[in-house]
């Protein structure tokens, strides 16, 4: 709702979800109603999961508790909902951190890594799959949202303390021409395109041809590409924000460094000076693959179901 911060958008989703659900549970008693997001479908789910009687999960991504939680307007109504919900998800550990220091309760909330998908996203013959994208030389990639709060220009910059390194940046938004502008700026449009949004079995392509994958996020919970990157035996180089320590425990999956271009460029020649064997770097996520992520959430959830009456009890 333009012009309100925010303060009306989960009376908006709970208004438009109401009846949807009254039809859904009258053919489908559901267990559990599940907020993807913290705001403000965390919120909303709170509501709703008063209203049919069940417990409700609310899982924090990022910027939906590191923004949306911090607001003026919206502040209180995700701290609120964190403290009413029968169970949270964190993507991190550091995500799990930063929601106790709002008080929400630390014993309700599970740190679970999002899965990856180990089949999509896999080494390849580097070498050949440059090939296939017309590049030669050493690859950097970028994935993310043209934002100013992942940082692109900033490996931008790094590139060109780099000689002959091709950086390919694959995502869309309103910081693209900013982010042409400097790149002319620098004298690099031989060496940095700007894919635009991708298909993911042509993302799986470049992870698996580039050499390091560099996103210099402001904030983040745990990128989904840096997963994704890792398990296509690419070592990432990135800043020590959000999960970023979970998933580059060990030099072989790469580097956390500053965000500051000079940082990022010794990051990358690093990799370049000695890189790690791609069967190493996949290694690093093989524990995070979508049948072991199921299978915690599964418990996750039966264990909100058969605890929710036990916990109603407690509030009385």
């Amino acid at each position: 709702i333009p012009l309100t911060g925010g303060r009306f958008h989960a009376t908006a989703l709970i208004e438009a979800l109401t009846p949807l659900l009254d039809e859904i549970h009258r053919d489908f008693p559901f267990d559990v109603i599940a907020g993807e997001f913290f705001f403000p479908d965390g919120v909303a789910a709170v509501e709703l999961g008063r209203r049919f009687g069940v417990p409700v999960s609310i899982k924090a991504r990022g910027s939906d508790v590191h923004r949306w939680g911090h607001l003026p307007v919206t502040g209180e109504q995700v701290r609120a909902a964190g403290r009413a919900a029968d169970g949270m998800l964190a993507v991190s550990e550091a995500m799990r951190d930063d929601m106790i220091a709002m008080g929400m309760p630390g014993e309700r909330i599970h740190a679970v890594i999002t899965g990856v998908d180990l089949e999509r996203f896999a080494p390849c013959d580097r070498a050949q799959a440059k090939v296939s994208l017309g590049v030669s030389g050493p690859l950097i990639l970028s994935v993310g949202a043209l934002i100013p709060l992942k940082g692109h220009d900033i490996v931008v910059r790094a590139v060109a303390n780099l000689r002959g390194v091709t950086l390919c940046i694959a995502g869309d938004g309103p910081d693209r021409k900013r982010l042409t502008d400097l790149v002319a700026k620098l004298g690099l449009g031989d060496r940095v395109r700007l894919l635009g949004n991708i298909p993911h079995a042509e993302l799986a392509t470049y992870l698996a041809a580039a050499d390091a994958m560099a996103l210099a996020s402001e904030r983040e919970g745990l990128a989904n590409a840096w997963l994704e990157a890792l398990a296509s035996g690419t070592p990432v180089v990135i800043p020590d924000v959000g999960g970023a320590r979970q998933v580059v425990r060990e030099a072989v999956a790469g580097r956390l460094v500053a965000r500051t271009p000079e940082a990022f460029a010794a990051g990358i020649a690093d990799i370049l000076a000695d890189p790690p064997a791609a069967t190493a770097v996949r290694a690093t996520v093989e524990p995070f693959t979508w049948e072991a992520n199921s299978a915690r959430l599964h418990d996750y959830f039966q264990h909100l179901v058969s605890t929710h009456g036990l916990r109603l009890g407690s509030r009385d």
